[in-house]
């Protein structure tokens, strides 16, 4: 990665290439885990731009075979780095443009206070009926949730109460609806969860591989303005600001 000043430099560079031109939109293509940030963001972008952001949010692969096919998004914003990779290696992404904007963090999450003491103790003892992740082909938080449960000795125990969600947003809304006792979801997840109560732990970092997320330029989005200037202002210290503010890291 670059050194900081150096990355701020880029991306100042990239949004004054843009000021000077008509407004234009970018279509988003974005991880689900990443769906209240990027909503905080773009209202951020637009005022600072003039610039317009539309985002269509699901689980990482899905998006990954959207843009395979063609699916009208200018910027790919995954949760990890394999997808991004191929899309460039494909030739559907433009070189040199990908970036981690975020390392996410997975949590066990109940929006009951008093659902577990202790986590690896309530995981192990099995004292629920359903226990939501999103599906780990699909989605990156998926397949986390399923290296803690190995790394723990339960992926197979736990496999007859498990219940998969298509994309980490709908493993979260199984258990803020009920539908699951807890989940493995993201912490970004709870710290936009509007009741601000339940029980959450975030789960040791050794239990699992750091979940980095890149973006890159699509080829579609090659010679739209609103879309460098949105990899520009993911880099600027107003978004990074935003982007810690709900939990996750940042790389140098």
């Amino acid at each position: 990665m670059p050194h900081k000043p150096v990355r701020q430099l880029v991306a100042a560079l990239l949004l004054m290439t843009t000021v000077s031109v008509s407004a234009g939109e970018v279509s988003l293509g974005v991880a689900a885990n990443f769906t209240d940030t990027t909503r905080e963001l773009i209202q951020a972008f637009e005022a600072s731009t003039g610039h317009t952001a539309s985002a269509s949010f699901g689980s990482t692969g899905k998006l990954y075979a959207q843009i395979r096919n063609g699916a009208p998004y200018h910027v790919f914003m995954a949760a990890d780095v394999q997808r991004p990779e191929r899309i460039e290696q494909e030739g559907v992404g433009v070189p040199g443009t990908r970036f981690t904007y975020a390392q996410g963090k997975l949590v066990l999450w109940s929006p009951e206070p008093e659902t577990f003491d202790s986590p690896q103790d309530y995981l192990a003892d099995g004292d629920f009926q359903r226990l939501a992740i999103a599906n780990p082909k699909t989605a990156p938080y998926g397949l986390a949730a399923q290296q803690v449960l190995q790394a723990l000795e339960l992926w197979q125990p736990l496999q007859p109460r498990l219940v998969r969600g298509d994309s980490i947003a709908q493993a979260f809304q199984f258990v803020a609806t009920g539908n699951a006792k807890a989940g493995f979801v993201a912490l970004s997840q709870v710290r936009a969860w509007p009741e601000q109560e339940g029980r959450a732990w975030q789960v040791p970092q050794r239990l699992y591989q750091p979940i980095e997320q890149q973006a890159i330029l699509l080829r579609q989005g090659e010679d739209n303005a609103a879309a460098r200037a949105w990899l520009g202002f993911l880099q600027t210290e107003t978004a990074r600001d935003i982007i810690r503010r709900f939990g996750y890291d940042i790389p140098d």
